[in-house]
């Protein structure tokens, strides 16, 4: 099945209308913090002030003039960004018309086009449980829709095999040389060990993962029988919604499947956006963006902010 290229204009003219504007009235054009850069150039020194980096202390000019000065950098803005995106046949569920499958399809044109608006370059790998498909690093609006065409157009499995994110991550790093900022989207069903390649991708890499989620995924409403069916073996079963019994149990193994993956997030290292089917797409970009404030201030020696009712 080929996704025709009418199909991505039609979604990112459809985005940038309703999404990314959006965002540049909210966001006042500055993406610094969505997407920071790796180089630093020395440019200046002044005073120290309340919430500098203490490791930016210039301590011979601090001796030299008995008051703390800091040294200021030019941050090199050019980034490099992948998404390793998972399209294997359980992102292919949704509750209310919208699957995992759409929200990863818009958010990776929204983000990638914010990207390219700078010059930055991007590229992807699709996985889709049974090959890889690699888009190369580039730049500009054509390779954005590219991109999205290529995603359209990957087919949805009937079946395939378990998914395995670790050795994805694994083939993934062997082709991303240069040092990045890497988007892993997946609803993270697979094979044990997938934090491992996490942890192992952010020793490399600025990486961040991006949950996909549904309602469902986390309870499930009394509407009586409903046939269940593993979306990669295509293994089929009657559950009784009604009994009361095992809608708690399926609350208490969702909330234990939770735990576990955010547990793992944190052992690894990365920033989690979670990105449900009922989202509103503006909204999780925002998010983002006060996650990466919260963890640039940490990094400049801050505190976190206060939580609403603490």
């Amino acid at each position: 099945m080929s996704a025709s290229p009418q199909q991505a204009e039609k979604l990112l003219g459809r985005l940038e209308w309703t999404v990314i504007r959006k965002l540049d009235g909210l966001l006042q054009g500055d993406y610094r913090t969505l997407f920071r850069g790796f180089g630093l150039d020395f440019a200046d020194l002044r005073e120290y002030q309340t919430y500098d980096d203490v490791r930016h202390i210039d301590w011979n000019v601090t001796a030299r003039t008995q008051v703390p000065h800091v040294r200021i950098y030019n941050e090199d803005r050019d980034v490099t960004a992948w998404f390793l995106l998972d399209l294997s046949p359980s992102v292919d569920f949704g509750s209310d018309q919208v699957t995992k499958r759409q929200m990863l399809t818009e958010f990776a044109a929204v983000l990638t086009r914010l990207l390219t608006r700078q010059g930055n370059k991007v590229g992807a790998i699709l996985f889709n449980g049974q090959s890889d498909y690699v888009i190369p690093p580039h730049t500009g609006r054509r390779h954005v829709l590219h991109l999205i065409d290529k995603v359209l157009a990957n087919p949805r499995l009937l079946r395939s095999p378990e998914t395995d994110l670790n050795a994805f991550i694994g083939r993934s790093m062997s082709v991303m040389r240069r040092r990045s900022i890497v988007f892993v989207v997946s609803d993270f069903i697979s094979q044990p060990g997938w934090e491992r390649g996490l942890f192992r991708l952010s020793q490399r890499h600025e990486a961040v993962a991006v949950r996909l989620l549904d309602p469902l995924d986390m309870a499930l409403p009394d509407v009586g029988m409903l046939l269940f069916q593993d979306a990669e073996t295509g293994e089929q079963l009657f559950v009784d919604t009604v009994d009361k019994g095992f809608r708690r149990r399926f609350v208490a193994a969702a909330a234990a499947n939770e735990e576990a993956q955010m547990e793992a997030f944190a052992a690894a290292g990365l920033d989690v956006l979670e990105l449900s089917t009922s989202d509103d797409l503006v909204e999780a970009v925002l998010r983002f963006s006060h996650m990466r404030k919260v963890q640039s201030r940490l990094g400049g020696g801050g505190n976190l902010p206060a939580m609403a009712g603490a």
